[in-house]
């Protein structure tokens, strides 16, 4: 049974509309897009929001801090300086919040993402 709507039988995604839409995006703006979003979620599971504590979860901070620090580390030849260096702010940034939100911090060079951005000490 398919779902309805007032206006009749639920749309389908046009995937080869998507498909074009996709193709058309420069792998850079790609690339940015999902380190954005790896930010984000990060931000949000080490507690950073508007909603603080309720959504931490440091387990899962680390996992996206060190996702991020790898797609940064291999992409930094081919994204230019200008969109690699916020991000790698950025990551340095989430590398100290985890580093002051850890009980038992972690040896530096240790922590999330350090085995491709190096030590980060706060």
């Amino acid at each position: 049974m398919s779902e309805t709507s007032p206006s009749g039988p639920a749309e389908q995604p046009d995937f080869d509309a998507l498909t074009r839409d996709i193709a058309e995006v420069p792998a850079v703006e790609v690339i940015v897009t999902v380190a954005v979003n790896l930010m984000s979620a990060a931000a949000v599971k080490l507690g950073l929001t508007e909603e603080g504590d309720e959504h931490k979860d440091l387990d899962e901070a680390r996992k996206l801090v060190s996702a991020l620090a790898g797609l940064l580390d291999a992409s930094a030849t081919e994204i230019s300086s200008f969109h690699a260096a916020p991000l790698r702010d950025g990551l340095k940034s989430l590398q100290l919040a985890f580093r002051e939100a850890s009980v038992v911090p972690d040896e530096p060079g240790q922590g999330p993402g350090e085995k491709y951005t190096g030590p980060i000490y706060g």
